[in-house]
């Protein structure tokens, strides 16, 4: 594992630039050609940059390129939702190399669960023909409460879970370490280091489904609090003396602005409840100019935009991501959505905060746990305030 900090500017540097003489390296980075020469012997015994011919000289000895090597190590990502499991198996460029989904009922246990995530592991290295010193980790996208520093997951209340030490617990079904993040926080982290929020400092991530969850991220490092609990905005109550919520408290913003909110509204209209009436469905009757589902989705908006803003107002973000189940309609949410944020006010336009469909999309929250245990490998900045 790369510890020294140098090694990591230095990979960090090839895998943008992909292939570089040393001299180049020394002036960008600030670093003595001694210290360049040691740190890239080191990342080539361990595989990870190589030689690949020499560069054009105005005189002397011509500097020989060093060449980054996105396949000299993978990761997994694996995002377990409340019906499914999504595992990515990616290189050191976050490429998708193997993927693959699978369904799970309420009636299997997470140890159930886990081993079948271990079954296809093994069976994605074997398929890809990968040396197992080269997978980095296991990184987990969970939906729930987690404290990363100890490998907890608090509580997960839609898979029924709680007070759970994940990663004491299941570690023996892995043959190499596994990390730990919350769904929100996991693609907050994609969409700031692969995602529409690239090289931005301050974002707030929004996963808008059955629920909303939400990831801060401040100055390039994830906020999660004293208590490990920052951006709980879901349940931020936007409506006094409102619908109670399971946390106990009243008028949550997630009652009024989640997925499951606008589906329910729309079925109370219509006076049914079946299975057909979807996202794709209620978007295509919204595109029929049906009027029930006219009324439904401007009243959502209103409740959705309510939040949004005092979120601009309580962090001031550079983005703010939309992700989860309503992402997939970024073409009929954002444009409306941002009428009723950026309406004339004191405090913020819509020049100041910009507001965004993920680019990740489904993807955001797998990559984001994919991300994880390459850490010590390419990041040098601690991850969590």
């Amino acid at each position: 594992m790369i510890k020294d900090i140098n090694q990591k500017k230095i990979l960090q540097l090839l895998q943008k630039r992909r292939e570089m003489t040393k001299q180049e390296m020394s002036q960008i980075l600030g670093l003595s050609i001694p210290t360049i020469s040691n740190n890239i012997n080191e990342l080539m015994k361990e595989g990870l940059v190589e030689e690949g011919g020499v560069a054009d000289s105005t005189g002397g000895r011509k500097p020989v390129i060093i060449r980054f090597l996105p396949d000299a190590r993978f990761s997994f990502g694996v995002d377990i939702s409340t019906q499914h499991v999504h595992i990515v198996l990616t290189n050191l460029d976050s490429q998708i190399r193997h993927q693959v989904k699978f369904p799970f009922s309420r009636m299997e246990t997470i140890e159930d669960i886990m081993k079948k995530i271990a079954e296809r592991i093994q069976e994605i290295i074997k398929e890809q023909q990968i040396e197992g010193k080269k997978v980095v980790g296991i990184g987990f996208s969970l939906p729930g409460t987690v404290n990363e520093e100890i490998g907890n997951l608090e509580m997960a209340p839609n898979l029924g879970l709680y007070h759970i030490s994940f990663k004491n617990r299941f570690s023996s079904f892995y043959s190499v370490p596994i990390y730990i993040e919350n769904e929100a926080n996991a693609a907050a982290l994609g969409e700031l280091h692969l995602g529409v929020a690239k090289q931005m400092q301050n974002l707030v991530y929004l996963s808008i489904k059955e629920g909303i969850g939400s990831g801060i991220v401040i100055q390039g490092h994830l906020y999660k609090g004293k208590n490990k609990r920052a951006g709980e905005f879901g349940h931020m109550s936007i409506i006094a003396n409102g619908k109670y919520c399971n946390c106990g408290r009243k008028g949550c913003w997630e009652l009024y602005a989640s997925v499951q909110s606008l589906l329910s509204l729309y079925k109370k209209t219509l006076l049914e409840d079946e299975p057909y009436i979807t996202l794709d469905y209620f978007f295509h009757q919204l595109d029929e100019k049906e009027q029930e589902a006219q009324k439904i989705w401007n009243m959502y908006l209103e409740y959705l935009a309510t939040g949004i803003q005092d979120i601009i107002l309580s962090l001031d973000p550079h983005y703010i991501v939309i992700g989860g189940d309503i992402s997939l309609y970024g073409e009929h949410l954002l444009p409306s959505l941002k009428q009723k944020v950026f309406v004339p006010n004191s405090f913020y336009e819509e020049e100041d905060n910009t507001l965004v469909v993920s680019a990740l999309q489904e993807n955001a929250s797998v990559l984001g746990a994919s991300l994880l245990p390459l850490h010590n490998l390419l990041f040098y900045n601690d991850s969590v305030l």
